[in-house]
């Protein structure tokens, strides 16, 4: 089964691509967008390039479970995504996939700017290491 993944944001959204088989995750790139309308069409792109039998989207929860209007957000994109391809959306908690991303780059000769624009497609692929590990 393939899995698309994406760390949703207002400007950048990361990409990122699994299989569930064979356990493999590749992050893939970060979307910069500002305009929902053409945030939308591009990952109805992605979809189509990617073909993934799943979308992942990531839901940001606080700490103490609670949603707030960002969550709101995304469960509005995932469902605007959803009947817009007919492909099975699914939310995943996103908690702390931006600390694990920062952890990853973290002694990386990478500049401050360069790490802030794979940062989200790198989270994108802790939102599937955690889909593929929870039970």
């Amino acid at each position: 089964m393939r899995i698309l993944a994406i760390d949703l944001g207002e400007v950048r959204s990361g990409l990122a691509v699994g299989e569930k088989t064979t356990g493999t995750i590749q992050p893939i790139r970060v979307v910069e967008e500002r305009d929902p309308a053409r945030r939308l069409s591009r990952m109805q792109e992605a979809i189509h390039e990617f073909a993934p039998d799943v979308v992942l989207v990531g839901l940001p929860l606080n700490m103490d479970d609670t949603e707030g209007p960002q969550a709101t957000a995304a469960r509005a994109f995932a469902a605007e995504l959803a009947s817009a391809t007919g492909i099975e959306v699914h939310m995943q908690d996103e908690r702390l996939t931006s600390f694990a991303a920062d952890e990853k780059l973290k002694g990386s000769d990478h500049t401050r700017a360069h790490r802030k624009k794979i940062q989200d497609a790198l989270a994108a692929a802790e939102l599937i290491r955690d889909y593929l590990a929870s039970p």
